[in-house]
């Protein structure tokens, strides 16, 4: 609590309060020890704290530079005694038990906790000073060895085969795991590198309430971000040693491979997409640039793709459920496919009697698809169609209009805009406000 305190009052520029006793009267607190430092027992460590208030003494055993600087009754005579060190034991009576993170276990292959455990009562040393575990890069994406890490609550670092470890004293009990010994509390941070993540995620329309909060995390999680700088912007704020790489739009393949070269590094990256990442957005690009990379660096990066509202499902749901049958999603951009391919799916969407959303539906560079598109639309859909046309939905100035096939013009729609249309068994009622609720029935033909 008192870190999360003095957290928030460097973000506020002012003061912490801290309340706790022991902190407040020996100016370090023995039951919360910084990092590089483990409590052998928190209960004993409250009695331990509770006897020092009490006016009792102390002796520190062991070598410990933070303990040295607290305000701590300190007398060789002392009843009471902290010990500082690594080897396993049980705490003496009127002793507190603490252990220096000092334990590297290096290991060639897969193994369980259970074998590092035994490994370290073999050599004598105690689970608590176990630092972390350092593995071959070739074992980067062994799922058994991060659950080892994680069910021990270490980090898992990573070498390559010429890379020098810290200078420690290393004991081989067997079974796969070399113990290193360093003379003071190790920083993992130091040791090789961590599995590099790459996580492609989706924001939603925009609106930070329907962002899913598994990418709220991995943003805050984030070494770096990178996307369209529309969408970084809307993603943000950003803390200041969070690094933003900004692009244009239409350079994805290159923002993909980027993204690799940075997460091979042991980096945890972000590719922001608006809506979902897998429709129509940077999902399948950076899986494009995966496949046709043969260096293991990549293919050994923790990617993980994490869904969001696409702008088809955000303008559905204000409207009411018009894609509430079977439906079909399609870009009208023809700049990665022949007009001709999209022609030819839209014809049979439509014979298909399926309700559509478009996506890029027109822009300046392409004036005339929409129109198009509207035409082969027409050959089977009838002028009272139900239209929806969602504008910036989910963001500041969205608009939602409903009106019919007949009515629709391309001059009413813009790139920003998501049109759907729909089926033959639409159907519109008023609402409440004046507007009125589009929805597509669950059956088709006779009402069940």
């Amino acid at each position: 609590v008192n870190d999360l305190a003095r957290v928030i009052a460097a973000g506020l520029g002012i003061a912490p309060a801290i309340t706790t006793s022991g902190e407040l009267r020996f100016g370090t607190c023995l039951l919360n020890p910084p990092a590089g430092y483990a409590l052998g027992d928190l209960e004993l460590g409250k009695r331990f704290v509770s006897d020092l208030l009490a006016g009792e003494s102390v002796r520190i055993e062991g070598d410990a530079p933070w303990l040295a600087r607290a305000q701590l009754p300190e007398n060789p005579q002392a009843r009471l005694a902290i010990h500082v060190g690594n080897a396993e034991r049980a705490a003496a009576a009127d002793e507190l038990l603490i252990y220096p993170r000092n334990v590297l276990a290096q290991v060639c292959a897969e193994v369980s906790p259970q074998t590092i455990l035994e490994a370290l009562q073999q050599a004598g040393l105690a689970r608590q000073s176990l630092a972390c575990i350092v593995a071959p890069d070739t074992l980067m994406a062994s799922a058994p060895l991060r659950d080892t890490a994680l069910e021990l609550a270490v980090p898992l670092r990573f070498v390559d085969g010429d890379e020098a470890l810290l200078p420690v004293a290393w004991h081989e009990p067997g079974n796969g795991v070399a113990l290193g010994v360093a003379p003071a509390p190790v920083q993992p941070q130091l040791i090789g590198r961590p599995r590099g993540r790459l996580a492609v995620i989706g924001l939603g329309p925009g609106a930070a309430e329907l962002m899913v909060p598994a990418v709220k995390a991995e943003l805050a999680r984030a070494n770096d971000v990178l996307g369209y700088e529309t969408y970084v912007r809307m993603a943000g704020p950003f803390r200041d040693d969070q690094v933003m790489h900004c692009t244009d739009n239409r350079e994805e393949m290159q923002r993909a491979r980027h993204a690799f070269e940075l997460a091979a590094q042991g980096r945890s990256v972000v590719v922001v997409s608006s809506g979902d990442p897998g429709v129509f957005a940077m999902a399948a690009a950076v899986l494009e640039a995966l496949h046709e990379s043969e260096d293991p660096q990549w293919h050994s990066v923790d990617l993980e793709i994490l869904p969001g509202v696409s702008a088809s499902l955000a303008t559905a749901a204000q409207a009411g459920a018009p894609l509430g049958h079977d439906f079909c999603v399609m870009s009208l951009s023809d700049n990665l496919k022949p007009w001709s391919i999209i022609e030819k799916r839209l014809d049979l969407a439509c014979e298909a009697d399926l309700a559509l959303a478009f996506y890029n539906p027109i822009s300046r560079s392409r004036p005339w698809q929409l129109g198009v598109a509207l035409d082969i639309v027409r050959r089977h859909r009838t002028p009272q169609t139900p239209v929806v046309l969602g504008r910036d939905i989910g963001r500041p100035g969205q608009t939602l209009r409903t009106l019919t096939l007949g009515d629709l013009t391309p001059e009413q729609v813009d790139m920003r805009t998501m049109v759907l249309v729909g089926s033959s068994t639409t159907c519109t009622f008023a609402r409440a406000d004046g507007m009125q609720w589009v929805y597509t029935p669950r059956w088709y033909g006779e009402k069940p």
